[in-house]
Formats: C-alpha cells, structure tokens, sequence
C-alpha cells in the first residue's frame, strides 16, 4: 500500500498537538484527518476508515479508552491499529488502554522524527497483519496473536507481551535470520530505549519457556527459529 493510500486519524483536545502531528505525517505523504474528542473520533472513524488511529487518552466529552472501546465494537475497523499518544505515563493507564483495544502506546513529548518512525513500525505491523490468520502453526505449536495465547500439545504457555511479541515475530518465518536492528524495530519500535541485551535477555526467558533447540543465535547479526 503507498503512503498516499493511508488514511491516519489524530486525536487530541489540544489544537497545537493535532497541528504538530498532523504536519509531520503529511509531510511523509499519509492523508491525516483529526478530532478532538472520543465522540468525534467515532463518528469521523465510521465515515473515513482510517488505517491508523492515534488518540489522546484525556479528553472532554469522551475519554480516549472509552472511544477505544467503542471503535473496537465497529466492524468494519477490526483491523485498525489504534495507538494511545498520551502525556500519562502511569502503569494503570497503559493497561487500561491495552485492555479497551489499543496495539500501542506512545509517550508525550515525543520528537518528530521519532514519532514518525514509530507510525511505520506500526503500519508495517498493519501490513504483517491484513489478509493472514490470527492463529500461526509451526511443528506443534499453535500461536493466537489475538488472544496472546501459546498452545502446545495441549498445554498452554504464558508469554508477557514483549515475549510473545518476539516469539510471533521470530515464528513467522521459520529459518529467517532476524537482524538485531529488524527485533528492535518492529517488537520495541521507538516507544522505549533497548539495546541488544534486552533482546538477549528475552531470548534466553523464550529458551527457558518453549525451549532451547528452537532458538538459533546467529553471531553479530541476530536470531533466527527453526522447528
């Protein structure tokens, strides 16, 4: 899909950030439309279809997680992403928004060139996600990317987000050798700042987990699966 074909909607009560945003977006070429509420952004979601969402969490007349909420309920948007862009920091409110629906959170302040990098990962993760199953099976596991649910011989195994997010990554193609810079990118983005260690540290939880004959280091380079 080109960049002039992506639809983006902002969110936010506050004029300066919808313009900053927006600005930046439209200089990469995504078409951008904006609200400025939870109730708005409903309505212009139902009539545009946005490919991506990125919502304020405070704001008058309809919060972000509950207009989340009720975006998810909307067919039609099933495969939206929707990010949080949100000034809030606090752990509840991170879980708050994941359990209404959203795929992601970003911070505030975020610098312009950062936040646009975080906007690709995000839509290439739209791009991984359109047309494909929500279950992936490789050897005897069974992957639930919706549910974030591991199932192997009938056992279930529990992941934390980044874990599974990493294990999915990798299991999508068996035998490919994932750069340390393509891990970081498409399971961190920008939205925290890691280093190889986090990935090393990751990898050795999933070889504690699923096992260690799965996972293949590839020095200097990064890791690969192979079931």
């Amino acid at each position: 899909m080109k960049k002039k074909d992506i639809k983006i909607l902002l969110v936010d009560d506050e004029q300066d950030i919808l313009e900053i945003v927006g600005y930046n977006l439209e200089q990469e070429g995504y078409q951008i439309s904006t609200a400025s509420n939870g109730k708005e952004a409903i309505v212009k979601a139902k009539k545009e279809l946005p490919h991506l969402i990125i919502m304020d969490v405070m704001m008058p007349e309809m919060d972000g997680i509950e207009a989340c909420e009720n975006i998810r309920k909307i067919p039609e948007l099933e495969n939206t992403v929707i990010t949080f862009l949100t000034a809030r920091s606090e752990d509840y409110s991170q879980v708050a928004g994941f359990d209404a629906g959203a795929d992601d959170y970003i911070a505030k302040p975020i610098k312009p060139k950062v936040l646009v990098s975080k906007v690709k990962a995000l839509l290439r993760r739209l791009k991984e996600d359109d047309g494909s199953s929500d279950v992936l099976k490789v050897g005897n596991i069974e992957i639930n990317r919706e549910e974030y649910k591991i199932i192997r011989q009938d056992e279930e195994i529990v992941l934390p987000r980044k874990e599974f997010e990493l294990f999915y990554l990798l299991a999508t193609k068996p035998g490919k050798v994932f750069t340390r810079e393509e891990i970081l990118d498409k399971v961190w983005g920008n939205e925290v700042v890691v280093g190889g260690r986090t990935i090393d540290v990751h990898i050795r939880k999933l070889r504690e987990k699923i096992g260690d004959d799965f996972f293949k280091t590839i020095k200097g380079v990064g890791y690969k699966i192979e079931f």
